[in-house]
C-alpha cells in the first residue's frame, strides 16, 4: 500500500471556483428577468381578482338600490383592498350619473408594479388593456 504524501492538499483550484461563479452569474442573468415578470403577473392576477370582487359588489348594490356605489360608500361599508394588492395598486371608482347606471373601475399600479400599467373594468364588462386580461 502506498501512503499519501503529506504535502498533497485537497480542495478546489481558483479556475474551478471562477467557472462556478461564472455559471451562477449566467443563470442569474437569465432567471432574474423571468422571475420579475412572474411576480408582476402574479400581482396583476391578484388585482384582477379584487376588481372582479368589486364588480360583484357593484352588481349586488345595483340590484338592491338601482344604482352603483361610489368609492367612499364602498369603503364605508367595510370594503378595503387586501394589503398585498393595496401595496401594488391604488384604485378609483367613477360612477356615471345618467338614466342608465354605470361605473368605471381603474386600478393604478404603483411601486415595483408601476411598469405594468393600469387595469380598467367597466360596468359593461369591458376590460382594458385586453392583452393583460
Amino acid at each position: 500500500m502506498r501512503k499519501k504524501k503529506e504535502s498533497q492538499q485537497n480542495g478546489f483550484t481558483l479556475i474551478e471556483l471562477m467557472i462556478v461563479v461564472a455559471i451562477i452569474g449566467i443563470l442569474t442573468t437569465i432567471a432574474l428577468p423571468s422571475y420579475t415578470q412572474y411576480v408582476i403577473r402574479a400581482n396583476r392576477s391578484a388585482a384582477q381578482a379584487q376588481m372582479m370582487d368589486i364588480a360583484n359588489r357593484q352588481q349586488q348594490f345595483l340590484l338592491t338600490n338601482r344604482n352603483y356605489v361610489d368609492k367612499t360608500t364602498l369603503e364605508a361599508s367595510g370594503y378595503g383592498l387586501p394589503t398585498d394588492v393595496g401595496s401594488k395598486y391604488t384604485y378609483t371608482l367613477a360612477v356615471g350619473a345618467g338614466t342608465v347606471p354605470s361605473y368605471t373601475l381603474t386600478f393604478t399600479s404603483i411601486g415595483s408594479q408601476a411598469s405594468d400599467g393600469n387595469l380598467v373594468l367597466t360596468s359593461e364588462g369591458t376590460k382594458a388593456p385586453a392583452e393583460k386580461w
